[in-house]
């Protein structure tokens, strides 16, 4: 009986997540725009010939872009739906989780430059 629950409940939060996915992929630009990235970046980072550490710090700290952005993503829209108003907090809060995007990629790309810097 445990082990069907513990079951039931691990397809609940893999459906739950996959939904998030695929809707943030629908209606989010920039989500999309990172994963599309991603599959560039991912691809170079095969191609090239970068160490292993430097591959796997790259392809971690983009997966992690996408994470910033799913996070970023669901902050703003729990903020939309808590209330139409304009508030200070509110923009604050969208503004920081956007930062967390943002400084979330320049990391990314400072592990590119390093990689590439390495190969000269």
């Amino acid at each position: 009986m445990l082990m069907r629950n513990f079951f039931t409940h691990l397809k609940d939060r893999t459906r739950w997540s996959w939904q998030g996915l695929l809707s943030t992929w629908r209606d989010e630009y920039s989500f999309r725009s990172w994963v599309w990235a991603n599959l560039v970046s991912f691809a170079l980072v095969l191609w090239l010939p970068i160490g292993t550490a430097e591959r796997g710090l790259i392809i971690v700290l983009g997966i992690l872009v996408l994470v910033a952005e799913l996070f970023n993503t669901a902050l703003e829209r729990a903020v939309d739906f808590t209330s139409t108003e304009q508030h200070p907090l509110a923009g604050q809060a969208k503004d920081a989780a956007s930062a967390a995007v943002a400084l979330t990629a320049i990391a990314a790309g400072v592990a590119w430059i390093v990689a590439l810097v390495a190969l000269i």
